[in-house]
């Protein structure tokens, strides 16, 4: 791997570029961790492309994930969503150890190009829920968090909107921001423009201007059992609909759709950010999978492995057979995370590099192939040196008048939007 470039502009970047908390956190650290948005910047100047968002459910993930970002010239992000990493985290990493660890690797690895790091689906489930974030949310970015998906499409529309609402007071100004509209349920009660409306227009009303906006779009998190994936007439539908709050797109639940799709889906949406979890996750493992990074099941629906890839083979039967035991199937294999992740850990540095390197391999052809972030690097360096501060500022204004967005008239503009939410049930990430 060739030496990391510090040159005089990286130096420069590198000292007006990282946010407060990270200068705290890392004072003699030389890798370059960002706010968000600056990698929303970075690919909207760019144009037609969009970055990934790495769930770094483990060491092998992230080490992989960048290492692929270095070889691409590409400005990335490293997240973790609360189910994975929160108080009832199913990984080892989580919301307040995924910067140290990241910051650890760009330093030992030589990574140079920016990334942010990201607590992604930050769930509100219930009003009760908002009281205890207001605690949470500060301790993220104490640990080094540089951007944040407050998620509380679960609630009702008008319940969504007053959440975020709410809570934005706790989310640095410099930080990256996504809100989401629409719980991913796949096929079932896809988001419209008139509740994506609802939640930006009335977020705008009162000085907060997210940076993306996810929605409901078709996919799902997990394991893609069906080729029906992103609808990427309805995103452009709602994104040109958004288009004068300037907001880009956040795509989850990229794992299982097809390179063509996701081609698409930076090519014709304002789309930005692309979630991969579960594909980088069996990739490590060396779980054979499709082109879109969905696993092959066999002829009994089990996962195949590949031999020469990923953890040795006696590890391998260990994880088939835990999960034997604990009745753990399918999408439900990522709960060997957590109990694994020391085994994993222990195997030898051949195994290790090579569960790193299928992980590089395949998000370096995302990047460069799929998603057209090759030298956004570059891009959102210019940026940074151009603003001349950690924080790139906000892309809309407000246009919408305070008068008319009250928590009374909030919730008298929700009741007369008519949609169809999809059956209830556990569709978290």
């Amino acid at each position: 791997m060739p030496l990391p470039d510090y040159s005089k502009d990286f130096e420069k970047v590198l000292e007006i570029g990282r946010p407060p908390n990270i200068k705290k956190l890392f004072p003699n650290s030389k890798a370059l961790i960002i706010s968000g948005k600056y990698i929303d910047r970075g690919m909207l100047a760019k144009k037609k492309c969009m970055t990934i968002a790495a769930n770094g459910r483990s060491s092998f993930v992230i080490k992989g994930s960048l290492l692929a970002a270095q070889k691409a010239n590409a400005a990335i992000i490293i997240e973790i969503a609360r189910s994975e990493g929160g108080k009832n985290a199913y990984c080892a990493t989580s919301l307040w150890n995924i910067a140290r660890q990241t910051d650890a690797y760009m330093n030992e690895l030589g990574i140079t190009v920016p990334v942010a790091i990201h607590a992604d689906h930050f769930g509100i489930k219930s009003t009760t829920d908002i009281e205890p974030a207001k605690i949470e949310i500060p301790t993220l970015f104490d640990a080094g968090i540089t951007s944040i998906a407050i998620d509380a499409s679960h609630l009702p529309d008008d319940q969504n909107l007053l959440a975020n609402i709410e809570l934005n007071p706790f989310v640095p100004k410099w930080a990256g921001l996504e809100t989401e509209v629409g719980e991913i349920k796949g096929k079932f009660g896809l988001s419209t423009s008139e509740e994506a409306l609802l939640l930006i227009q009335g977020l705008n009303a009162h000085d907060i201007f997210p940076d993306w906006i996810a929605l409901n779009n078709g996919t799902t998190h997990g394991i893609e059992e069906s080729d029906t994936g992103i609808n990427i007439e309805l995103t452009a539908e709602i994104h040109e609909a958004l288009s004068k709050y300037h907001i880009s797109g956040a795509q989850h639940g990229t794992s299982g759709n097809s390179s063509e799709r996701l081609i698409n889906i930076a090519g014709k949406t304002k789309t930005t950010k692309a979630n991969v979890a579960t594909a980088l996750q069996m990739i490590s493992w060396g779980v054979k999978v499709n082109d879109c990074g969905n696993a092959i099941l066999d002829k009994d629906k089990n996962f195949s492995k590949v031999e020469a890839l990923g953890v040795s083979e006696e590890v391998w039967q260990e994880m088939l057979a835990y999960a034997d035991a604990n009745n753990i199937k399918g999408g439900d294999f990522k709960k060997l995370n957590l109990p694994f992740e020391n085994k994993l850990l222990s195997q030898p540095k051949a195994i290790q590099d090579r569960m790193i390197k299928c992980v590089e391999d395949f998000v370096y052809n995302m990047l460069v192939n799929v998603f057209n972030a090759e030298n956004t690097s570059d891009i959102v360096q210019e940026q940074i040196l151009k603003v001349g501060s950690f924080d790139a500022g906000a892309k809309a204004k407000k246009i919408e008048s305070p008068e008319d967005w009250t928590k009374e008239k909030i919730i008298a503009k929700a009741s007369k939007i008519t949609t169809n939410k999809g059956p209830d049930g556990d569709f978290d990430d």
